[in-house]
């Protein structure tokens, strides 16, 4: 804004009346860098120059200690990302009414530039994240999108590992011969368990099934680290945790936007029903049939997926995305209760509003 007027002041003795009308006739000018300076500034967001932690921040106008008197007050305003936007005090701020404080929903931009838009109280809060976790088992794969094609074969031990966990399936029959994109469908649609394990098993290297899953493990913490996703660990491909798996809802938020730009993986995410064949060990064929376990597909108009999680250790976790007059939207809840889905609504609703 400038410095304001200040009034002036006139110490000299002797004055005389005259001049007291002369500053008398000043005060309605000053008095309104008075009034200015002494009322409170709009308050104003951090500036949101990284595109990898692009979180909106908020503080209150800078007022700590009391402001000497008739000092000027700072412009309520920054420029965040080439536009100038304010941002009301943190404990007036408008946000989303949603139960979940591990919540995190960004604005996804072209390329792999995304800006935040609101972040929950826990948002950076490493928790367990389920079977989110899989976003980041198919975005491994897709790193070879030439074995796309290539036929996996269902082991037997795929099926036992679910049976051991309690996880869930894709009810993959042993012998069954599906492709890599097959196994994608299987793992993110009815999020199976055996899907997940047939790929890390595949794509990962070493001389036993316990070794190429390690080194798939070991993959994934490395794409964590390129992706700067600094709350976020793996020791497992599909969320059944040994003790330290675990992620932020800003993470997976960037995580599935960056997923997103992958078309194998969008293409699927946003499906509610996959049926397709393979070859069975008997030389017959076998049908598959998978329905999605993403509520949100079906209820939320322009919804483009992602994946769904939960577990005794997790709760209820669910990385979205939306499209809207040409915006897409991506936001992550974990840790919530069932009400994960009506939290993803409200907070879609309140980030296409914004």
């Amino acid at each position: 804004m400038g410095a304001h007027a200040r009034p002036n002041r006139i110490h000299r003795t002797g004055v005389r009346i005259a001049m007291v009308a002369l500053v008398g006739a000043a005060l309605p000018i000053t008095a309104g860098g008075l009034a200015e300076a002494a009322t409170p500034g709009a308050t104003h967001s951090a500036d949101e120059n990284d595109g990898q932690h692009g979180a909106t921040t908020t503080s209150a106008d800078q007022k700590q200690g009391a402001q000497r008197q008739f000092r000027s007050a700072q412009a309520g305003q920054h420029a965040v990302e080439g536009r100038a936007v304010g941002a009301p005090d943190a404990k007036d701020q408008d946000a989303p009414q949603i139960n979940a404080d591990h919540a995190f929903l960004l604005d996804a931009r072209d390329g792999s530039q995304e800006r935040a838009l609101w972040g929950g109280a826990k948002a950076d809060e490493s928790v367990s994240m389920a079977s989110t976790t899989k976003i980041m088992t198919a975005l491994v794969v897709l790193k070879h999108p030439e074995w796309l094609n290539h036929q996996i074969t269902v082991k037997q031990e795929y099926r036992d590992y679910v049976q051991e966990v309690g996880g869930s399936t894709a009810d993959l029959q042993t012998g069954d011969r599906l492709t890599v994109e097959q196994l994608l469908h299987a793992m993110l649609i009815p999020s199976g368990d055996d899907a997940a394990m047939a790929l890390a098993d595949n794509f990962g290297s070493g001389p036993t099934v316990d070794a190429r899953i390690a080194d798939f493990v070991n993959q994934m913490n490395v794409e964590a680290r390129q992706l700067s996703l600094n709350g976020t660990q793996f020791d497992s491909f599909d969320g059944i945790s040994h003790g330290n798996n675990h992620s932020t809802a800003r993470d997976l938020a960037k995580l599935g936007q960056r997923a997103m730009l992958q078309p194998v993986f969008a293409d699927v995410v946003k499906k509610t029903q996959f049926k397709t064949e393979a070859p069975a060990a008997n030389g017959h064929t076998r049908y598959y049939t998978w329905n999605t376990t993403n509520k949100l597909l079906s209820s939320y108009d322009g919804a483009l997926g992602i994946k769904t999680g939960s577990g005794p250790e997790a709760g209820y976790a669910v990385v979205f995305a939306a499209e809207r007059d040409n915006r897409t939207l991506v936001g992550a809840i974990l840790a919530d209760d069932s009400g994960r889905f009506d939290d993803a609504t409200k907070m879609l609703d309140w980030g296409f509003a914004h």
